[in-house]
């Protein structure tokens, strides 16, 4: 799916996605990813849904967002409560959905100037 960029923005669009890679300003990822309006993708540290630990969340707490999109991949699935522990204590709010949608939503966000990161996870089937 390719979708729309904003040509006169300088900051990290999602410009495609499908199944096993996204494309963040033309330039395709195949691994997970976390991604913030401005500076490099992030290479997220996990291989699935079922791998996700404390500690991937708090790799996000890190860098400071005003709100978390977490695409789980090709089916919104959602994460125990206690691995959202992180984001919660912190004070951050988030959002679970199908990696497709999170890539619609973050560019929304992005383009309304809001500190979004994107958690991406891909599936390859």
């Amino acid at each position: 799916m390719k979708l729309q960029s904003d040509p006169q923005s300088n900051l990290n669009t999602i410009t495609g996605y499908g199944n096993g890679f996204v494309e963040i300003n033309a330039i395709a990822h195949s691994n997970a990813i976390l991604l913030t309006p401005s500076g490099d993708p992030i290479p997220w540290p996990v291989d699935s849904f079922d791998q996700l630990d404390e500690n991937h969340f708090s790799q996000m707490v890190a860098l400071k967002p005003e709100l978390v999109i977490i695409g789980t991949g090709n089916r919104q699935r959602f994460p125990k409560p206690v691995l959202l522990k992180p984001l919660m204590q912190a004070r951050i709010g988030y959002e679970i959905m199908d990696s497709q949608a999170a890539c619609r939503t973050y560019n929304v966000l992005m383009s309304e100037g809001r500190q979004v990161l994107l958690a991406l996870l891909l599936d390859s089937e």
